[in-house]
């Protein structure tokens, strides 16, 4: 059982992981999307988001811890020139991994993970989206019958008396 286990491995020792991760997270960032497999994209998911964070703070202290996880200086430099700013008001979730379905060569289970700011067809399509129908409830209907209702009482005591006056 491995209760309480909860970094995935990946099958690899730690340093030749980190390796692994880090030039994942560099690729990630240069090319804002990746195709791997569904384990390594949940494990950079968990690796590369708190780097996003961290350079939303344009420090050189943050600068220098994010490069010890990345070690390449143009992924740190993309990811605080251009990276950041367009992630600035996003409080988290700045990733997203979407399922492809089976390789061929080994029926792995494959993903996509890219960054969610720069995903352009998506971005295209939210405006639609965002487009908000107004939800009906049997609350506010409740509310406008008794508006209603008093509109339509003194149309009826017209008409009675009216009817009389004839």
């Amino acid at each position: 059982m491995r209760h309480n286990k909860a970094i995935n491995h990946l099958g690899r020792k730690s340093g030749h992981r980190k390796a692994l991760l880090s030039n994942m997270a560099s690729s990630l960032i240069l090319n804002k999307r990746i195709t791997t497999t569904v384990a390594k994209a949940k494990a950079l998911k968990t690796y590369v988001e708190p780097l996003i964070t961290k350079s939303k703070d344009d420090s050189t202290h943050s600068r220098r811890v994010v490069f010890s996880y990345l070690k390449d200086k143009n992924a740190v430099a993309e990811l605080f020139r251009t990276v950041a700013p367009k992630v600035a008001d996003r409080p988290g979730g700045y990733t997203r991994v979407l399922h492809l379905g089976f390789r061929q060569g080994d029926a792995a289970d494959m993903a996509l993970i890219e960054l969610v700011d720069f995903n352009e067809a998506a971005l295209a399509s939210a405006p639609k989206a965002a487009k908000k129908t107004t939800r009906r409830s049997r609350a506010k209907k409740a509310e406008t019958a008794p508006a209603a209702a008093p509109e339509a009482a003194p149309e009826a005591e017209q008409q009675p008396a009216e009817t009389k006056a004839e």
